[in-house]
């Protein structure tokens, strides 16, 4: 079983590259963030065409999240928990079971700046994503929780952890909070294959030359339960999906997060 999640930093600008590198990567479940489509625009219709069902929270704004499964999609459900899906302003978690494992997207909030109500909203949805999975998953059952966490787990998972000095996505408190959610029993799989850094990164800022200069963060993550953590083959970023492709179109700033799984 291969799992993904990615980032693709609006669909309607990337959707032919996430139409290719499914063709080519053939995910069986793949996560998707920052679609920044409406439900009504999410080209379901497409990726069915490819073999995929799909599942999609959005409502046209800067979020967005997605769910695409070749091997069954069941009991999805969009926002957290006694939430209605409809009224909430930001769209940033949909779930659904695919094969037996419930799979989550999500796209934490980035959190702008220390101390900001938006970085104390970010840290508050993190508490919810964590009181979430303990209302809604039996522990030892196959969970995944895939996506755009916004939070860089330590400083190996930063180019130089100096130039972030006082910025978000580094701090403490967003570090305990991840650190939470992984608490329920999650395993962050790729750092567990690639132990050493700086790296493996996930996102690179468009700017400055920041890609080829290998200045990266890695907050795409990829966490597992133990029952599916336990049958990881290899977890890796394709860092390859960050080029820019031969007719020069421009990539998503973040790269696909991808897990092999003996299923």
């Amino acid at each position: 079983m291969r799992l993904a999640t990615w980032n693709v930093n609006s669909l309607k600008a990337r959707l032919p590259r996430v139409e290719s590198w499914l063709a080519s990567s053939s995910p069986d479940v793949l996560c998707l963030q920052e679609t920044k489509s409406t439900d009504a625009a999410f080209p379901a219709d497409r990726f069915a065409a490819l073999g995929y069902e799909s599942v999609h929270h959005g409502n046209g704004r800067w979020n967005g999240v997605a769910i695409l499964s070749r091997i069954g999609l069941e009991s999805s459900r969009a926002a957290f928990q006694g939430e209605d899906p409809a009224a909430v302003a930001e769209c940033r978690i949909v779930a659904a079971t695919c094969a037996g494992a419930r799979v989550v997207s999500v796209y934490v909030p980035n959190g702008r700046a220390v101390d900001s109500e938006f970085y104390l909203a970010k840290l508050e949805w993190l508490a919810r994503l964590r009181a979430e999975l303990d209302a809604t998953c039996a522990p030892g059952a196959a969970v995944a929780v895939c996506g755009d966490f916004n939070v860089a787990p330590a400083d190996l998972d930063v180019f130089d952890p100096a130039q972030f000095a006082g910025a978000t996505h580094v701090t403490g408190r967003e570090r305990d909070a991840l650190a939470a959610v992984l608490g329920w029993g999650l395993r962050d799989v790729v750092r567990e294959l690639s132990p050493d850094g700086p790296g493996p990164f996930s996102w690179w800022d468009y700017r400055g030359g920041a890609f080829h200069k290998g200045e990266g963060m890695r907050i795409d993550l990829a966490l597992l339960s133990q029952p599916l953590a336990s049958r990881v083959t290899s977890a890796y970023v394709d860092r390859e999906e960050r080029k820019k492709g031969a007719s020069g179109d421009v990539p998503s700033d973040h790269a696909p997060v991808v897990v092999d799984m003996e299923w």
